[in-house]
């Protein structure tokens, strides 16, 4: 979920995704000759499979070229069914995976509008779940983060509302992620701005009881318990991320907490 900073400069890969077209040519040297034969289109994938596509590309989204793919699936989507619930959040997460890991700085930026107005496109149609006000926060805090640190006001407070509309609609999406994303945000933001270490050990241990085996939430708790003086819990944290076995759908985020794990380790004690 959110990286330290939610970046050499590569070029862009662009890669068009092309579904269901088979060309067919026939000819014979019969007499009479035969007519020519036309090209034959198969009809459209529906939604649902393109739908399904761009999970298959979430679930490869340690390659950014997959996650690239799966955006323009779901823009083919979205251009279909313009107010398609399932298409705007999955974009939503889809462009913060690649504005949190493209090292294309104008990409990062054009990629984190793009999450935007798809995240503000999934409240519009369904105010009352979850997905999209959290992806919708996550592409506001990374653009913010990509703009420069979190010291904005504005930024502060989207976060935190859509965040907390998160936890009033289902404290335990995600394994307490709005959790883990607002002590986040308390830890570091500077408290003149409304930041609080403590409040943040407090919320993040509150997002362990939806999120025990959430490798990122207890990373983010190791660093509150750091932050508070209390080394000995979070080195608890840190020991519990590196033996757990994590859930086969997270694999990536828990690649990345054990790395930031063990830098804590190596460099706090």
């Amino acid at each position: 979920m959110f990286r330290s900073v939610f970046f050499p400069v590569r070029r862009r890969i662009c890669r068009s995704i092309l579904f269901g077209f088979a060309c067919v040519a026939v000819s014979s040297c019969a007499s009479p000759p035969t007519p020519a034969t036309s090209e034959v289109s198969s009809p459209p994938l529906p939604v649902a499979d393109l739908l399904r596509k761009a999970d298959e590309n979430y679930a490869q989204r340690e390659n950014l070229d997959e996650v690239r793919d799966g955006i323009q699936v779901l823009r083919r989507v979205r251009a279909l069914e313009p107010s398609n619930y399932d298409a705007a959040w999955r974009m939503a997460r889809l462009t913060y995976r690649l504005g949190n890991n493209s090292t294309d700085r104008s990409e990062r930026e054009a990629i984190f509008r793009d999450g935007i107005a798809a995240g503000e496109a999934a409240v519009r149609v369904q105010p009352n779940k979850p997905e999209g006000h959290f992806w919708l926060g996550a592409n506001k805090g990374g653009n913010a983060q990509l703009q420069g640190p979190l010291s904005g006001l504005s930024a502060v407070k989207d976060l935190r509302r859509e965040m907390e509309t998160v936890i009033r609609i289902d404290e335990g999406f995600q394994g307490g992620s709005a959790y883990m994303v607002l002590g986040r945000l308390d830890l570091e933001v500077p408290e003149m701005m409304g930041g609080d270490r403590q409040r943040a050990v407090e919320i993040l241990e509150k997002g362990l009881r939806f999120g025990a085996e959430n490798s990122l939430l207890r990373l983010r708790l190791a660093e509150a318990y750091l932050a508070v003086k209390r080394p000995a819990d979070a080195r608890k944290q840190i020991d519990y991320i590196l033996d757990m076995t994590p859930h086969p759908d997270f694999l990536v985020e828990y690649e990345e907490s054990v790395t930031k794990a063990r830098r804590l380790l190596s460099t706090r004690f």
